[in-house]
């Protein structure tokens, strides 16, 4: 009976050879990678799940994080994206600082962006709350090398010190590099890999400062009363969650319920003065938003806000949508909302 199956077997792959062959490489092509992602739409994921304050206080509404969706650029994705209302194709090098940059780089660079904002959050928050927090430990992180500059260091080191001089902040290694002329080298010793190690780098003038030719960005570790766990999922990563996450830790650190039963989403960075930048893909951020029923959408100021109050135009949304430049309009505009 087997050797009959065998046979039968052999027998069709040899007169449908052709067709197999076919197959295989409709699916090799259709499967194969292209340097994009696919943005499909949309989403809101509520934040109270991740944030935890000892004794804090609940709130009878939510605070949700807006976010994209996105599909893996394949040959048969990149296609259909053309033929798909609301698909947009996005090219990976757009998210590279320079072309010597990989996948790990950029992935590097989100996931530090995220950890970068909750450390602000917390801060922000506790301190407009008027809780106790100090800050414990600073990491400072070389997040993309610019172009065109000559250096030894790389996309991943942890900044320890500039000719045995080191700082607490982006800004004071920036100050203590104007002390420096142009063409100068700078001995750097950095954490690499889980070792210290000391490279060359010279310094280069731009727009009449001297610089490093890398960007910095810094995590810090705080040390608060009352104590807080921030646990966010493996995948996420980014810094546009910055602005809910710190009225999240604040609504929680202060008595009055900022949602008023209400659900809020919303998107947009934070800096440590408090600041709300903007971000990508607002739109399907937007129209996630809807699709899930929230009352209100915290957006930023500017382009960002001048986006959304065109697709709410165009499709005739039904979602309260309030531009906000900082941490406090933010605030402010919540205490006005009714539920």
């Amino acid at each position: 009976m087997f050797k009959k199956f065998c046979k039968a077997i052999k027998e069709t792959i040899v007169e449908e050879y052709k067709f197999i062959i076919l197959l295989l490489a409709l699916y090799i092509v259709f499967t194969w990678p292209v340097n994009y992602y696919i943005v499909i739409g949309g989403g809101i994921s509520d934040i109270d799940s991740r944030i935890e304050i000892v004794d804090g206080y609940d709130s009878k509404g939510s605070f949700n994080i807006s976010y994209v969706t996105e599909l893996e650029g394949r040959v048969a994705t990149y296609l259909l994206s053309y033929v798909m209302p609301d698909w947009k194709r996005v090219n990976m090098d757009d998210y590279k600082y320079d072309e010597s940059e990989n996948i790990e780089d950029i992935e590097f660079r989100s996931d530090l962006d995220l950890k970068s904002a909750n450390s602000t959050a917390v801060k922000l928050a506790y301190q407009l709350a008027g809780k106790q927090y100090k800050e414990t430990n600073v990491q400072i992180y070389i997040t993309s090398i610019l172009e065109n500059f000559d250096t030894n260091l790389q996309i991943q080191d942890q900044l320890l010190s500039i000719n045995d001089q080191s700082f607490s902040s982006v800004e004071e290694y920036r100050t203590y590099l104007q002390t420096f002329n142009n063409g100068e080298e700078v001995s750097v010793k950095v954490l690499r890999n889980g070792k210290e190690k000391v490279v060359t780098s010279k310094l280069s003038k731009l727009q009449d400062r001297i610089v490093l030719g890398v960007t910095l960005e810094k995590v810090s570790d705080y040390e608060v009363k009352p104590d807080i766990n921030i646990q966010f999922r493996p995948e996420e990563s980014g810094p546009s969650g910055g602005l809910i996450t710190t009225l999240d830790i604040y609504d929680k650190l202060t008595e009055e319920d900022l949602t008023h039963g209400l659900k809020i989403a919303g998107t947009g960075t934070i800096d440590e003065e408090g600041n709300v930048g903007e971000i990508g893909e607002v739109k399907y951020k937007l129209l996630g938003a809807v699709s899930e029923d929230a009352d209100v959408f915290l957006v930023p100021k500017g382009e960002n806000y001048k986006t959304c109050m065109k697709v709410q135009k165009e499709k005739d949304l039904k979602i309260q949508i309030i531009g906000v430049a900082t941490l406090e309009e933010a605030i402010e505009a919540l205490e006005a909302l009714e539920s």
